[in-house]
């Protein structure tokens, strides 16, 4: 059994992530923006695996939010095994058109979040010598695409962190992975009248980020690709 945070747990790769962990037995800490989602799913997830689960309601973007989230988790558990910075957003544009505050939120969310957790969770990963840090980044992180803005950057960003991480940890037996997901279908995609089939689902991502953590031995997985069959949309 291992204590693991997860942020952005009640949607999408997220949740899948959550399930996937519980349904093993890992005890969980989870945040997202929407309390009443997190009290419900920390409330089933306790009844159908009874592994204890402790959530809070956090604004990523928000840097007090997430030191707070922090801190309480901690104070909670003592430590945790695995880090899963996953929550993200995605707000389409161009670099010369997109306000600036586009910009600012996607930093905040999908890069200074994970970096801030970061700094604050896998220093008691060093001083156990074990632990895994799993960065959800995207095929963003490595094709740029028109209309991705502020998002690419954030992504490419994530991306480059992890990869200083595995360089900075790779003496302390802290694993460090970057998951590297194309299209993969949620309620955002709900109105854009693509066929599902053309999408990967959560669960398969979920899938690959267990899998990773759960490879015993000395190796890891530094990079997990994945797209769709059919390739990315």
């Amino acid at each position: 059994m291992r204590n693991v945070m997860v942020t952005g747990a009640t949607k999408g790769i997220g949740r899948a992530v959550v399930e996937i962990f519980a349904k093993n037995g890992h005890n969980l800490a989870i945040c997202s923006r929407n309390n009443q989602e997190l009290q419900e799913l920390a409330n089933r997830l306790k009844l159908a695996y009874g592994v204890n689960v402790y959530y809070e309601q956090c604004d990523v973007a928000d840097k007090s939010d997430v030191e707070m989230f922090a801190e309480n988790a901690l104070a909670e558990f003592g430590h945790f095994d695995v880090l899963i910075n996953n929550a993200g957003v995605f707000m389409p544009g161009a670099i010369l058109a997109e306000e600036h505050e586009t910009f600012e939120t996607m930093l905040n969310t999908n890069l200074v979040s994970a970096y801030t957790l970061t700094k604050l969770i896998v220093p008691y990963m060093v001083i156990k010598k074990s632990g895994h840090v799993f960065n959800i980044c995207s095929t963003a992180s490595i094709k740029a695409y028109p209309n991705g803005g502020s998002y690419c950057i954030s992504k490419f960003a994530l991306y480059g962190m992890t990869k200083v991480l595995r360089e900075e940890l790779m003496e302390t037996g802290v694993k460090v992975t970057a998951i590297l997901p194309g299209p993969t279908y949620s309620a955002s995609w709900h109105s854009a009248n693509i066929p599902k089939e053309r999408f990967m689902m959560a669960e398969e991502v979920a899938q690959a980020v267990y899998a990773a953590f759960a490879m015993p031995g000395n190796a890891v997985f530094e990079d997990i690709v994945m797209r769709p069959q059919l390739g990315d949309i």
